[in-house]
């Protein structure tokens, strides 16, 4: 699948983010068609339970309204937590039968982001439309809260998965880095704050009051849809180390393609 093999291309991008300069650069005003959206989406693995058949693993929400509930399929943003998962359902005590069959032959399947959207934006106008559940990564959580909180909020829940953004200052534009050979001038957002917190160290040198934004996956594909800002066309997503690390395991010309997404839930 080219998404997947494209996760290499911008793994190399990626590992030399904090190597790159730091640039100060006016873009062009370009709109983003829903491909380039999706093309961006695509630099982050996110991970589905599947049955060995590729299908993923979905749960029924209660009825309402005399209606059937809908299905909801879980995407985890940390494979090793998709694997947890996979563990302790295994290791469960006094499982149905039919569900410890099913466990025996669960497996974490990685697809990239944009094709959650691209699924999301077929199906939002069908009764039966596609629904996700993010499962955003408990430490990433705990970064946002405190950032959030270190900046004023009162906040106690994040509800999305964070994303981090590194600023000038608080009431500046965001950070573009040089990256690769060709010194393309992108603008990370990064889904750790880790990786932010390594940026903003370099950043903090010239720029003393530069600072880590907190914003959340929603909010970016919101802004990439609505938004003719200029900036937006240099933004790159990066992944998490975790996934980073997993993204080196595929074969560069031969990556796997993950099984089809249904086209609506049962």
């Amino acid at each position: 699948m080219k998404s997947l093999v494209r996760w290499g291309v911008t793994l190399g991008l990626v590992g030399s983010t904090l190597l790159g300069s730091v640039v100060a650069v006016n873009f062009p005003a370009l709109a983003l068609s829903e491909q380039q959206i999706k093309d961006k989406l695509d630099s982050v693995p996110v991970y589905l339970i599947t049955n060995d058949k590729g299908l993923p693993l979905s749960r029924t929400l209660p009825a309402q309204n005399g209606q059937q509930g809908a299905s909801v399929t879980g995407v985890y943003m940390s494979r090793q937590e998709a694997l947890t998962f996979i563990k302790e359902l295994r290791n469960a005590k006094n499982k149905d039968p039919k569900v410890e069959e099913m466990a025996k032959k669960l497996q974490v399947t990685a697809v990239p982001l944009g094709v959650i959207y691209q699924q999301l934006q077929q199906s939002k106008n069908q009764p039966n439309r596609l629904l996700f559940a993010f499962k955003p990564v408990d430490q990433e959580i705990k970064g946002a809260l405190a950032l959030l909180k270190a900046s004023g909020q009162k906040i106690d829940q994040f509800k999305s998965v964070p994303v981090f953004a590194v600023r000038f200052a608080p009431d500046k534009g965001y950070v573009p880095i040089e990256l690769g050979a060709n010194k393309q001038q992108m603008i990370p957002l990064f889904l750790s704050k880790q990786d932010a917190q390594g940026l903003l160290t370099q950043v903090k040198q010239k720029f003393p009051k530069a600072d880590i934004q907190v914003i959340d996956v929603d909010g970016v594909i919101k802004t990439l849809t609505d938004k003719n800002d200029s900036w937006l066309n240099q933004v790159v997503l990066v992944p998490s180390p975790e996934s980073r690390e997993y993204i080196k395991t595929l074969p560069r010309d031969n990556a796997p393609k993950p099984k089809a997404l249904p086209s609506k839930q049962r």
